[in-house]
């Protein structure tokens, strides 16, 4: 009988991820908070890999502890540009500010993901995917905010690339579901290895 799979966030685009590829689970939403984690980890040198990792397995760790015998998987990215970290925005002003400092430079997302069984990692993930952005007009990135928001204001650097944010760049290196959020390629081959899914 297949292990129970629960995914350890509230992301509708993790969740939709692992439906479209007809993978079986429950969700449910870790009480943790990832921004003070996040300041805490920065503080202390930690690097933006690192820091995705350690946010995935909070998650899972936070629902493995009561969920016995249960896969739970945990998931986080990060966005890494000119050597600092850039959260999810705040207001539609931020999201342009975002949008403007990064057009026409590269920048790299980190996302991780981590498998807790009983409060233990069991596996872990964490891809690397650098995206170069068009030399987009303030008008063309004025007009994007308006469209998109407050969409775009759950995704970190104010995009979301499966629908017209895919407009922003010019070169992307890497694997299109970790630019979403989730290295689903990786965990899909994990849980095929385990017989939790179907060969």
């Amino acid at each position: 009988m297949p292990v129970p799979l629960i995914l350890a966030s509230g992301s509708a685009i993790r969740a939709q991820l692992l439906r479209n590829a007809a993978v079986a689970f429950t969700v449910q939403v870790p009480c943790i908070d990832e921004q003070l984690i996040k300041k805490s980890l920065i503080k202390d040198g930690a690097r933006p890999r690192d820091i995705a990792d350690f946010l995935a397995e909070a998650k899972a760790r936070a629902i493995s502890g009561r969920t016995p015998g249960a896969l739970v998987l945990g998931s986080d990215q990060v966005l890494e540009f000119d050597g600092a970290l850039l959260s999810k925005p705040k207001s539609r002003d931020e999201a342009l500010k975002q949008l403007k400092s990064m057009r026409g430079k590269h920048h790299r997302l980190f996302s991780a993901a981590v498998i807790c069984v009983d409060g233990k990692p069991v596996w872990r993930h964490v891809g690397c995917v650098t995206l170069q952005m068009r030399q987009s007009s303030d008008a063309y990135l004025k007009g994007y905010v308006e469209r998109n928001w407050p969409e775009i204001g759950q995704a970190v650097g104010a995009y979301m690339l499966e629908q017209e944010g895919v407009r922003l760049f010019s070169q992307i290196e890497g694997d299109y579901f970790h630019v979403l959020g989730m290295p689903l390629l990786e965990i899909l081959e994990y849980l095929t290895e385990l017989g939790t899914i179907e060969q």
